[in-house]
């Protein structure tokens, strides 16, 4: 199972299992420590994963956070779990406090659903007030993944992380500022937009005009992207069919090309329409050729065969079928055989028409 389905899975049992959980305790032990292992971590080795691990914090000895990871016997990640029901945002100081103190280079702050991974990319050795990447287990995103997978044991280097989180961080934060101004543009915002196209002064009552239009014009940009995005994606979608379509007639051509309608197949055929326009119109008797056999066929339907002949080897043989459409193969000496099978065709025919 590779880490996105593990991940999955730890949201699923989220879903689940949440009203269960009663303590925090309980917290750590259906969620985080899943977690932790599908990161590659031994969560039963104390070398590797270190539970309260101790933080002395200034007069304060004896301290404890949740967890620590050590690599080389350092410690280089520190975790802070809550009850899956807490508020992040109230919590995150305690985290804060044990990363100032610590040697660990980064800091992740977590419920068992919603993991925050902090690190000091803004002053060293001082935690970030921000996280540089937030993920919810229950909304899992492909983006997500990836930056997860650069924690996994097999995977962790420090410093490409810290490299990677800087810019994270940032994009992030711009991505939540966007968001904001879609929802509710800035004054600032709505400036500088305004005196692009409006010519004369903007007043108050301008702005308040103008804030409106500016939302609504942003949104209507994006319902755009969004419509033709999904455009696009039908059309390479329609040009992927249509060339499974074109390729798969190519394949059925060459068949085709290879099938020949002998003198033999029809002189059969013939002799079967002789013997059944007694029992239908022969206008309903059809037949279709293909590589195997010669089928002959009631009002040209695959489903109403009534019999087949196999005339590609060295010995002739005639398929017919019985009430439950079974068949059974008849080596024929001569063309002449299928005469004598006239009652059976008959009935057969009679089998389909009754069936009406």
């Amino acid at each position: 199972m590779d880490l996105k389905d593990q991940l999955k899975q730890i949201g699923d049992r989220f879903v689940k299992l949440k009203e269960q959980i009663q303590t925090e305790e309980a917290t750590k032990n259906a969620f985080i420590m899943p977690f932790l292992q599908s990161l590659g971590y031994d969560v039963f080795n104390p070398l590797e994963v270190v539970p309260e691990y101790i933080t002395d914090i200034g007069t304060k000895k004896g301290e404890k956070i949740d967890y620590a990871i050590f690599k080389d016997n350092k410690p280089t990640i520190l975790i802070e779990c809550k009850h899956w029901n807490k508020n992040l945002d109230l919590h995150d100081g305690q985290l804060l406090r044990y990363f100032h103190v610590s040697k660990a280079k980064f800091g992740i702050l977590t419920n068992g659903i919603v993991f925050r991974f902090y690190s000091d990319l803004v002053q060293p050795n001082i935690m970030d007030e921000k996280p540089f990447l937030e993920v919810n287990l229950t909304d899992l995103k492909d983006s997500h993944i990836d930056e997860i997978k650069k924690f996994h044991k097999a995977n962790f280097d420090a410093d490409s992380i810290i490299n990677n989180a800087s810019e994270l961080k940032y994009m992030n934060e711009l991505k939540q500022l966007f968001q904001a101004e879609v929802n509710n543009p800035s004054a600032e915002l709505v400036k500088h937009f305004t005196k692009q196209v409006y010519p004369n002064m903007i007043t108050a009552k301008i702005l308040e005009q103008f804030t409106g239009l500016t939302k609504r014009a942003m949104q209507h940009h994006i319902s755009d992207l969004i419509t033709e995005r999904l455009k696009s994606a039908l059309t390479k979608e329609n040009e992927a069919e249509k060339q499974i379509t074109a390729e798969e007639q190519e394949v059925s051509n060459e068949v085709d090309n290879k099938i020949v309608t002998t003198e033999e197949e029809l002189e059969g055929f013939m002799i079967v329409k002789t013997i059944l326009r007694q029992t239908v119109p022969v206008n309903r008797i059809h037949y279709r050729d293909n590589q195997s056999y010669f089928a002959i066929l009631l009002d040209d339907n695959n489903r109403k065969p009534l019999c087949r002949l196999y005339f590609n080897s060295s010995k002739k043989y005639i398929g017919i079928f019985d009430e439950l459409k079974k068949e059974t193969k008849i080596e024929l000496q001569t063309l002449d055989g299928i005469f004598e099978l006239a009652d059976t065709l008959k009935k057969a025919t009679q089998a389909y028409e009754n069936s009406i």
